[in-house]
């Protein structure tokens, strides 16, 4: 069983931590309240598929404004109807449109994906790598059901996942309604949450979206992202994402351009954060690179504390190693020093990080 390969798993839901930082979550595992997807299904929203753009997106924001009050209703135990539509249903005619010129991520390529493939060499079918229950992620989520979708909205020349990432695999097409069946066989197996990853899910956010209007089960759903998506889509994620398992990559867009490809990605990242804390739970992961002590992990863990508090859950990872075609950068050739290992707690320390873990 799980618990003997991560006994650490078992109490985080105690943790004082974990409380402070993704109370709403633990709430949602433990039975308690509703994951968010549940709460969107049960929000009328009055809307014709002929009606503009512009005229659905007016009415996504004044239901997202209404969105904290009608969660709160639920969360005390309130229950509504299912109706005709839902303000899922609207999210869902939102992502589509946005697909045929997409700007899902922030590279905004403008390429109808219905008809051909994006920047991230996507179309428009789900295409899926692995779905298993994972042992690796933080305590607080393990056991996680991680869904790996193929492709990527970047080109991280370190990436660890590169044959997902770059779609060295092909992996198996599914529909939302097939996916929907493996997200539930996930939480039927005893699955704390419903993990989103890739590669990247930015690029399948309609296909996700689409999916959970089909699932029948209730966990919570995990944004595991590398944080480079749109405005727009951090909008549809409001109020869809219980937790956002972010990436803060790079405290450089230098950095960012150099190692990713991934022009304004400080911005971008600093901005899916904070509407992240605002209509989620966060965990950020700073994956600490050679070299990039001061560049990166200073201004990151800096930004962290000031913007979203001491007491933010942030992963401070160490785990690097060379891949893929880090060989091509001299300082990625190398795994970290301890030396480098000991500067990045030194780093969250004075930066007055209080609930960050390694």
């Amino acid at each position: 069983m799980w618990i003997f390969s991560r006994p650490d798993a078992v109490s985080a839901l105690d943790s004082s931590g974990v409380r402070k930082a993704l109370g709403r979550y633990v709430d949602v595992v433990q039975g308690r309240k509703r994951p968010k997807y549940s709460i969107l299904k049960t929000i009328p929203a009055h809307f014709d598929p002929d009606d503009s753009t512009s005229d659905l997106w007016k009415l996504h924001d004044k239901l997202l404004e209404e969105y904290p009050k009608l969660e709160a209703e639920e969360d005390s135990g309130k229950r509504r109807p299912q109706p005709t539509k839902s303000f899922l249903d609207l999210k869902i005619e939102l992502a589509k449109r946005i697909m045929r010129g997409c700007h899902l991520c922030e590279r905004r390529c403008g390429v109808d994906r219905s008809k051909a493939q994006g920047w991230c060499q996507l179309g428009s079918d789900f295409h899926i790598s692995s779905a298993f229950l994972h042992m690796g992620e933080e305590p607080e989520l393990v056991p996680s059901g991680t869904i790996f979708t193929i492709g990527c909205n970047l080109r991280c020349l370190h990436c660890q996942n590169w044959t997902i990432s770059q779609r060295i695999e092909q992996g198996d097409k599914m529909s939302p309604q097939q996916m929907a069946k493996v997200v539930e066989q996930l939480s039927r197996q005893g699955c704390r949450n419903i993990n989103m990853v890739g590669g990247d899910p930015t690029p399948w956010l309609p296909n996700w979206l689409e999916t959970f209007r089909h699932v029948t089960v209730e966990s919570p759903t995990v944004w595991n992202s590398n944080t480079y998506y749109s405005v727009e889509s951090a909008k549809l994620l409001a109020g869809f994402a219980d937790v956002y398992l972010l990436d803060f990559k790079y405290g450089s867009d230098a950095c960012a351009v150099r190692l990713s490809s991934a022009p304004g990605y400080v911005e971008a990242c600093q901005r899916n954060h904070l509407w992240g804390q605002k209509y989620g739970e966060l965990i950020i992961r700073v994956l600490v690179l050679p070299e990039h002590l001061e560049c990166c992990c200073r201004p990151i863990l800096n930004w962290i504390s000031k913007n979203l508090g001491p007491e933010t859950r942030v992963n401070i990872m160490w785990q690097y190693r060379p891949e893929w075609r880090a060989w091509e950068v001299p300082e990625l050739k190398r795994r970290l020093t301890s030396a480098e290992r000991k500067l990045s707690l030194t780093i969250a320390e004075e930066a007055g990080l209080k609930n960050y873990i390694t």
